[in-house]
């Protein structure tokens, strides 16, 4: 059974999705800009623990100090969030730590106590120790754009790491859109009380309140971009550093918070890797627009979750705020 969270998601993007055009959204195109003003984007095709250590290391930043791996740990066993068998070469290879929130609705991770029990059915604890960031308490960090948030609430662990890796899993969003990279780090860091203080666009840090001010969705879209921007920020600091990895596959039109999502209709497509997260996650947009759909590999039902909530302009708003470039360049190491 769904939980009211999930209900009040629907209809959400019901509404919003009744005043937009399904085809709103025109497909996502390179700027076409000399090559020295544009970002690096890596790309293999292959989905495996050996490809993904070897994207990170073509990133060519080592992971030093305390590392922190940022995942999902998925709301059930049907979500389609990275399975440990894919991710543990990595982890481990950089003696990391996998780090977590703990969500802002009902559910199986909205307490520590259910989310630790959530990890353990998983399989995560099996592979590396795993944070819960605010299982303590949370922290403030400042925020560049106070248009919507005055600062981003993250979880008090988040102190602790000198290197983050943001590792997300690219797939649809019931109120976002999509989720990459800047969802990753956006919703995915912030603490319980910061997801609904994303969510509601700056109203209210109130997990109980907050669910009924969604109704701002460019808001919201652009709250997750300068909270993006704050932690990127906080990992620019002098002595820590953070890289971003999308994994593309199973790419629901439902993200890995739902716990029942709708099949994927589009086929894996491969592993890509930046240090600039918008970048990044317009590469991954670009792939799916640019997708030339047939039957049994379709990219039109993401295609049209993507624009019925107007999900694309997360990515161009970071740019805006100066987080990162929608100009890259692809560089395939599978030749």
């Amino acid at each position: 059974m769904k939980t009211k969270f999930f209900f009040s998601m629907m209809m959400a993007c019901l509404a919003i999705s009744a005043c937009a055009s399904k085809t709103s959204e025109p497909q996502t195109e390179q700027t076409e800009e000399s090559d020295s003003k544009a970002a690096v984007v890596y790309f293999t095709k292959d989905i495996t623990p050996k490809s993904l250590v070897k994207i990170y290391k073509a990133l060519g930043v080592e992971a030093k100090g305390r590392v922190a791996v940022k995942i999902s740990t998925g709301e059930s066993s049907r979500s389609n969030h990275l399975r440990p068998e894919l991710i543990k070469d990595l982890v481990q290879g950089v003696n990391g730590t996998l780090v977590e929130c703990n969500t802002a609705y009902g559910g199986s991770r909205n307490t520590v106590e259910r989310h630790k029990q959530a990890i353990a059915e998983r399989g995560y604890d099996k592979i590396a120790k795993v944070d819960l960031m605010d299982e303590e308490g949370t922290m403030e960090i400042p925020v560049e754009d106070t248009k919507w948030i005055k600062h981003d609430i993250v979880g008090s662990h988040m102190a602790n790491y000198d290197f983050m890796i943001n590792l997300a899993h690219f797939k649809g969003h019931a109120m976002g859109g999509f989720g990459g990279v800047l969802k990753n780090a956006s919703i995915g860091v912030a603490s319980s009380s910061g997801k609904a203080y994303i969510h509601s666009a700056g109203v209210t840090d109130d997990v109980n309140k907050a669910w009924g001010h969604t109704d701002n969705q460019d808001g919201f879209l652009e709250s997750m971009a300068a909270a993006a921007q704050a932690v990127h920020n906080y990992f620019k600091q002098e002595g820590k550093d953070i890289i971003y990895i999308n994994v593309m596959n199973n790419m629901s039109i439902d993200c890995d918070c739902d716990g029942n999502p709708h099949a994927p209709e589009l086929k894996d497509m491969g592993i890509l890797a930046s240090t600039d997260p918008v970048a990044l996650d317009k590469a991954c947009l670009d792939l799916v627009f640019t997708h030339e759909s047939v039957k049994g590999d379709d990219a039109d039902p993401l295609i049209k979750r993507i624009n019925s909530l107007h999900g694309t302009h997360t990515v161009a708003y970071a740019e805006q705020l100066g987080l990162g470039t929608s100009n890259y360049t692809i560089v395939d190491i599978d030749k």
